[in-house]
């Protein structure tokens, strides 16, 4: 029966790795959306070895183990392939040297299933620990990095390496178990029961600090704790590790230069996120892009991730199956913990229930400690993911240890010894699997909750390299004239800025500096995820993993009464807004100096410390005094300039931010509302009133979307028309400053603050206008009235006769 169970959960196992290997072989096609592609073949290497290697493993412990657990090893078969694709995925050479390390490992198990005993084990428990100190020692003279930098941890020569600390694990855990086994029925005191193993484990431990591995440090310690409570079953151990790892955690934090860079990525990663905090941020980027599905396997970019078939392989894994593939990755995880407590629990000696316990807190806990790591639970440790991670002196170690496991389970015929105190087994157990649900816990929440806040921070590149495969939707003007395209062809789209003038109100997508303007306000239309449908939607993510094609917005701007303000404001600073005063379509908006987002790249470190603030948009983040410019406002309440102005700044709006698909400044709170601070924008608005009989409109610049099914459907405005004054007042007002010839009204004025001066241009057509009422404002952070005049002049009038 075992047998067959064990057959049928490995031919599942192989299905699955099957199809991760097929969608591995078509991504390429999947990405560029098109079969003339070159399709990654390389995968079904991997796919090969696995299949053949777990065959004859699977055929030897059926004929030598037939009562063996049948669980264990279809569950360490399918998550170390499922680690081997995902390596093979993010980089093929490496991918190669761990499908050798997985025929070696998984040979090695099946030639370890002819072992008659594990008595050896027990017997030379001494022997096999000092061979593991000493090669961990010798690391310390002859030990090197494969990567050619960072802590040497290895023994290597040419392209073969090994880490001792890797099998020392296993052989402590050996070593406790045979020691504790023959201590325990003498009843001796804790402390003669110990010291032998306080002093092994304290040797090992300290070599591990000296090398600077302090994540292999802190399983070992662990490891010590847990066989120590499960052998002895005294609480007081738990207590004294724990201070023990506390006081250790605090001195390395003061002391130790990597253990406080970790500390600090961990507890403030997003401080520096480009900096030391970069492979936490990436992670947990990661995981959030995988949302529940997952992009699909080859279609996510765990390439950014450092380390990714590493120490970081459970974030890679999380973005391209999603969460409910970590989920099933832990339950797998899980399964395997929960069948060596049973080898453990059913074991027909002392030895090998500690030892099953012990080789299961091995995998339990490393596997919490770098799954913790990689999601902000825990700091980030830098071990491996037991059977998934690259590393052959992981994996090869990782499956000894399940061999164990295999052997002690094989002895379903034989009563279990007696288990006075099985407290501390059930509690070992819980706490391992409540780790677990943490860790599950925790890849929700940042593929869930946080997920969505992740994805648009302007440092996630994951979104401008699906952007190169998926064209986003273009910005028109009124008569769909293109302001912002999408150039190129499929994998190497790019934006492209038509009109750059415009780039203060239209913003720009740069996969350094992130986004801005209407590129970032309307970026759910332009990316697809708003006006196409659900459905669709959902298609293209299961699909492709990406977002369907972008959307395009048509705008309220009309590009030659916007060229004409620009080449006006040549060499100024300040910025104009000409709108519709009935509808609030904003025909112009012009923020001088501007800049070229096509050069951004280049110009980009500048243009941030660029004194002249060309990135600002002037038309409604800028903030200007209003001095007499309030004239035409305090006529038309009839309210003197020396009296209370709060009533005039409620009335036209000033006192209220402009709801309009761009950021606007936060309202001033000046004690003197003499000096109130307006922007361009509001500004425009309130004199739209004195045009459109008292009425205050909302403000409008994306006007329309072109969906694929309605075609284009008109966005409403966010705001609404509100009356600020009588009718009557606003038409006797601009009546009252109508020009000579009565074709609009205007008025200048000045103000100054400090050391600062500006010139303030408003006007706008006669209330009695037959055609659409307009209303102008321009502002220029100069002394210059007989400017001002001239250029409000020529667009009024460029407006009133297209």
């Amino acid at each position: 029966m075992n047998r067959i169970i064990q057959s049928r959960l490995l031919l599942i196992s192989g299905v699955f790795l099957l199809l991760q290997t097929i969608i591995l072989t078509l991504s390429p096609a999947v990405h560029a959306r098109s079969w003339v592609v070159d399709f990654r073949f390389s995968p079904w290497i991997a796919m090969g070895v696995w299949a053949l290697v777990v065959a004859r493993a699977d055929y030897d412990i059926s004929r030598k183990l037939p009562d063996a657990d049948p669980y264990l090893f279809p569950a360490a078969a399918l998550i170390s392939g499922w680690g081997i694709l995902t390596i093979w995925r993010l980089d093929p050479i490496f991918g190669a040297r761990q499908a050798v390390w997985l025929g070696v490992s998984v040979g090695l198990l099946a030639l370890g299933t002819r072992l008659r005993s594990l008595d050896f084990l027990r017997r030379y428990k001494y022997s096999l620990l000092l061979c593991g100190l000493l090669l961990l020692a010798i690391t310390l003279v002859f030990g090197t990095n494969p990567s050619g930098s960072g802590p040497r941890l290895w023994l290597g020569y040419d392209e073969l390496y090994l880490q001792p600390s890797e099998p020392l694990k296993l052989l402590l855990a050996v070593f406790l178990a045979a020691y504790l086994a023959d201590k325990l029925p003498a009843r001796l005191r804790t402390i003669h029961l110990l010291y032998p193993t306080i002093i092994l484990s304290g040797i090992v431990i300290l070599l591990l600090v000296v090398q600077r591995d302090l994540g292999t440090a802190a399983i070992f310690t662990a490891l010590f704790t847990f066989i120590t409570y499960l052998a002895t079953g005294r609480k007081r151990v738990l207590l004294i590790a724990l201070i023990l790892l506390s006081l250790v955690g605090v001195a390395g934090y003061y002391f130790v230069d990597i253990v406080h860079a970790r500390m600090n990525a961990w507890l403030n990663p997003w401080d520096d996120p480009s900096g030391r905090s970069y492979q936490i941020i990436q992670a947990v980027m990661a995981i959030a892009n995988g949302g529940i599905l997952g992009t699909g396997p080859g279609l996510g970019s765990p390439g950014l991730i450092p380390v990714a078939i590493s120490d970081m392989i459970y974030a890679a894994i999380a973005e391209e199956s999603g969460l409910l593939g970590t989920l099933g990755l832990l339950a797998i995880i899980s399964l395997i913990l929960s069948r060596g407590l049973r080898a453990a629990l059913r074991a027909p000696d002392l030895y090998r229930r500690i030892l099953a316990a012990g080789i299961t807190a091995y995998f339990g806990i490393q596997t919490i400690l770098i799954v913790g790591g990689n999601i902000r639970l825990l700091p980030l440790t830098g071990v491996t993911l037991p059977f998934v991670s690259y590393g052959g002196s992981s994996l090869l170690t990782s499956f000894i240890a399940l061999l164990v496991l295999i052997h002690i389970s094989n002895h379903l015929d034989i009563d279990p010894a007696p288990l006075p105190k099985p407290q501390p087994y059930l509690a070992s157990g819980s706490f391992l699997l409540l780790g677990l649900l943490a860790c599950a816990l925790a890849t929700g929440w940042w593929s869930v909750v946080r997920g969505p806040d992740l994805l648009t921070r302007p440092d996630n590149r994951r979104r401008l390299i699906e952007e190169s495969y998926v064209p986003r939707g273009s910005l028109l003007d009124t008569s769909s004239t293109a302001i912002n395209v999408t150039s190129g062809a499929i994998g190497t789209y790019s934006r492209e800025y038509k009109y750059v003038d415009l780039a203060p109100i239209t913003g720009y997508t740069d996969s350094t500096y992130g986004q801005a303007g209407l590129e970032a306000s309307l970026d759910e239309y332009l990316r697809g995820l708003k006006g196409n449908p659900t459905s669709m939607i959902f298609w293209h993510h299961l699909l492709y993993g990406m977002d369907p094609t972008g959307l395009d917005v048509r705008l309220s701007i009309d590009l030659y009464l916007q060229s004409r303000a620009d080449e006006m404001m040549i060499s100024q600073r300040g910025a104009v807004v000409l709108l519709n005063a009935r509808s609030g379509e904003i025909l112009v908006m012009a923020s001088h100096p501007t800049f070229n987002p096509n050069h951004l790249t280049e110009s980009g470190a500048r243009l941030l410390t660029d004194p002249d603030k060309p990135l600002i948009n002037r038309a409604t983040l800028g903030q200007y005094p209003t001095g007499t410019v309030m004239e035409p406002f305090l006529d038309a309440l009839a309210v003197d300039a020396s009296a209370n102005l709060n009533e005039v700044y409620e009335s036209f709006g000033f006192n209220t931010p402009p709801q309009i698909q761009l950021p606007v400044a936060p309202i001033p709170t000046e004690a003197n509302p003499t000096i109130q601070r307006v922007s361009p924008l509001q500004m425009a608005l309130a004199a739209a009133t004195l045009s459109n009989h008292g009425i205050l409109p909302p403000p409008r610049i994306a006007m329309a979307v072109r969906t694929p099914v309605e075609g284009w459907v008109p966005l409403s405005a966010l705001g609404s028309p509100m009356e600020a004054i009588q009718a009557t007042a606003a038409d006797e007002t601009a009546l009252a400053y109508l020009t000579n010839d009565q074709s609009y009204w205007k008025h200048i004025g000045q103000a100054q603050e400090n050391e600062s001066f500006v010139t303030w241009f408003i006007g706008g057509t006669p209330p009695n206008r037959q055609a659409a009422p307009l209303a102008l404002v321009i502002v220029l952070e100069a002394t210059n009235p007989a400017l001002a005049d001239r250029m409000g002049r020529e667009l009024l009038i460029d407006a009133m006769n297209p």
